[in-house]
C-alpha cells in the first residue's frame, strides 16, 4: 500500500482554529497528502450537531458522537436520544466517543463522569458501534467499567484506547478486551518514553494512528496547530520503534482503522 493510504481516526476539525482553511484541507489537501479518510471525533453536545453534518458534507469524513467526560456536567437523557437519533440516521456515524474519564484537573465531578460514561457505553451497545475512550489519570476506574459493563459489546471490535497514555502492561489489557490503541504525536516526544515502550510491546495489528488535531502536533511541529497532513511523522516514529517499514505501518494501521470503524 502506497502512502496514499492513511487514517486519521480522530480528529477535530469542528473547531475554530480550522476555520481558516477548513475547507481547503477536508476536500482536497489531506487526500493530495495521502490522507484518505478522518474520524471527526465529538466532545460536547452543540459538537455533535456540527459533527454529523460535517459528515454527510465531505465524502472522506467519518462522525463519532459522544460527550468528553469534562463536558459531562448538566448531561440529560434527551441528549442520549439525540444522539440515538442522528446514529441511526447516518451511515457515516461510526462510534461513539469520545467518552470516558478525566481526573486530570481538579473541579469536575468525577461521579458524574462515571455515570455518563457507563451511560454512553450502554447507548454504544444498543446501536452496536465501537467506543473512542479518552482516559486521563483514571486508569484503574476506566479498566474496572469497561470490564464491568463492556466486555460483552456484540461488535467484532469494541473501539480504541484514544491518545493512550499508559504503560505497556495497560495497553495489553485493553487489546485484550477487543480494543485498538490510538497513537498520535505523543510518540515522536523526547519525553514519551512510556508511550514508546508501550508501541515497541505491542503488535502492530493493534495499533491506529490519530492526531487529535489541532492538538498534540508531533515533532518537528510541536506547539504548532495539529493537522492530519502531520500524521507520517507518527507513523515514521512507529516505524522506528517497531522496526516494520513505513510502508507496513501505513498498511496495518489503516487496515486496522477500518475494521475498527466497521468500513472493511
Amino acid at each position: 500500500m502506497s502512502a496514499a493510504c492513511i487514517f486519521d481516526t480522530h480528529a477535530h476539525y469542528n473547531d475554530p482554529r480550522f476555520d481558516p482553511d477548513r475547507d481547503d484541507l477536508l476536500s482536497s489537501k489531506l487526500k493530495e497528502a495521502g490522507i484518505v479518510k478522518v474520524m471527526n471525533v465529538s466532545d460536547d453536545m452543540v459538537s455533535v450537531d456540527v459533527i454529523d453534518r460535517m459528515s454527510k458534507t465531505y465524502p472522506d469524513v467519518y462522525a463519532s458522537l459522544g460527550v468528553h467526560p469534562s463536558e459531562t456536567n448538566g448531561l440529560s437523557e434527551e441528549d442520549m436520544d439525540h444522539i440515538r437519533t442522528l446514529a441511526k440516521s447516518n451511515d457515516k456515524v461510526r462510534a461513539i466517543g469520545e467518552i470516558g474519564l478525566d481526573y486530570h484537573y481538579d473541579g469536575y465531578d468525577r461521579s458524574a463522569q462515571k455515570e455518563w460514561f457507563i451511560r454512553q457505553i450502554r447507548l454504544a451497545k444498543e446501536l452496536d458501534l465501537p467506543i473512542i475512550v479518552h482516559s486521563r489519570d483514571a486508569a484503574e476506574d476506566t479498566m474496572d467499567i469497561i470490564r464491568e459493563h463492556y466486555s460483552e459489546c456484540t461488535s467484532r471490535i469494541n473501539g480504541v484506547i484514544h491518545c493512550f497514555a499508559y504503560s505497556a502492561e495497560e495497553a495489553k489489557k485493553y487489546i485484550r478486551l477487543g480494543f485498538y490503541i490510538g497513537i498520535g504525536g505523543v510518540v515522536t516526544y523526547k519525553n514519551g518514553r512510556k508511550l514508546k515502550e508501550a508501541v515497541a510491546a505491542l503488535p502492530l495489528d493493534r495499533i491506529v494512528t490519530e492526531t487529535d488535531c489541532p492538538y498534540l502536533a508531533p515533532e518537528p511541529h510541536r506547539g504548532e496547530r495539529n493537522s492530519s497532513l502531520f500524521l507520517p511523522f507518527v507513523i515514521r516514529a512507529i516505524s522506528a520503534i517497531t522496526g516494520e517499514t513505513i510502508q507496513e505501518v501505513e498498511r496495518v494501521t489503516y487496515d486496522n482503522a477500518m475494521k475498527l470503524y466497521g468500513l472493511s
